[in-house]
């Protein structure tokens, strides 16, 4: 009944560190709620039993389902920095200096944070600008 979820390919710190976010093409609305906050909606993804339960018991079909996150402004800005051919490594740096972070608190939150957006289906990896997916 419960299964154990399968881990991907263990990355070292440096490999990890070398990947590109790039955000889900399409799928993903966004909305600045002042020069700080931004609100993201997107398409929720159920497992088929979940869609199977929602669409036995309520009146809403599953695939109108969205979620909705909002980004304060260190989040807004992570999500600004993602452009697709930066590395999640250039992006904490920037982070760092923008906030004056130390570096290392820097990287911990970003890779926090990005891996976040990647359960949420938000950003996925590549390896380098125009790579391929992970």
């Amino acid at each position: 009944m419960f299964r154990r979820r399968k881990k991907g390919p263990q990355l070292t710190r440096t490999q990890a560190l070398g990947l590109t976010p790039v955000k889900s093409p399409g799928l993903i609305r966004e909305e600045r709620l002042s020069p700080e906050a931004l609100r993201l909606t997107y398409p929720l993804t159920l497992r088929p039993w979940t869609a199977a339960l929602m669409r036995r018991f309520s009146r809403q079909e599953p695939a109108a389902m969205t979620g909705r996150l909002e980004l304060d402004e260190m989040g807004a800005a992570v999500w600004d920095l993602i452009d697709g051919r930066r590395s999640v490594k250039r992006i904490a740096e920037l982070f760092g200096e923008s906030y004056q972070v130390h570096p290392r608190e820097a990287e911990v939150s970003v890779t926090r944070f990005l891996r976040e957006l990647g359960r949420r289906g938000l950003v996925g990896m590549t390896e380098g600008p125009g790579g391929k997916p992970l």
